[in-house]
């Protein structure tokens, strides 16, 4: 009994001074940032993997943030910008003084997660998605008609969206069905 009360008693020092709240400049000038893989990019060598990138020196980290996603390096950063390659497959320059983190983002199998039920779908704040033919005319240009109609009458009606605007190639094929397309 004696033992834990003094531990209770310790523990609220033993996390202040531990805590690295105690050390106020480095916590601002390292904000959303690990202190130990985190450099600017000029005093980094080609082909290595980053992430967390600032856009301009000093901003934080905005670029390359998404689980399992890193970028890299392409051209040594000697002048005052450097090429780095972006998940996307877009190559970008980035001044040189920008800050990012070595490595990889974790948790590369984020998006291979599969669903158990619909609800937890909408926990995630994804609502779900209707075709415009399953509804009825009132609520889309595309529903209405019996049965699997993709049509309205005779002829055939152009991609829509749900406010009667052409969307994809049907606002080129209306063009051309009212002869105003040359």
């Amino acid at each position: 009994m004696a033992l834990w009360r003094a531990r209770a008693a310790l523990s609220p020092l033993l996390n202040r001074l531990l805590q690295p709240a105690s050390f106020p400049s480095v916590n601002n000038a390292f904000r959303g940032f690990s202190t130990r893989t985190c450099m600017p990019l000029a005093s980094m060598r080609i082909g290595t993997l980053i992430y967390n990138i600032e856009m301009n020196p000093g901003q934080g980290g905005k670029l390359v943030r998404a689980a399992g996603s890193c970028a890299k390096i392409l051209k040594e950063p000697t002048s005052k910008y450097c090429l780095v390659k972006l998940p996307s497959g877009a190559e970008k320059l980035i001044d040189s003084q920008c800050r990012a983190t070595i490595g990889r983002v974790s948790n590369p199998g984020h998006n291979t997660r599969t669903l158990r039920k619909a609800g937890q779908s909408r926990w995630l704040g994804r609502r779900p998605v209707v075709r415009g033919v399953a509804m009825n005319p009132v609520d889309h240009p595309h529903g209405g008609g019996e049965g699997r109609s993709k049509s309205s009458g005779s002829f055939g009606r152009v991609s829509q969206t749900p406010w009667g605007k052409p969307t994809k190639c049907g606002r080129n094929q209306e063009r051309k069905r009212n002869g105003k397309f040359k």
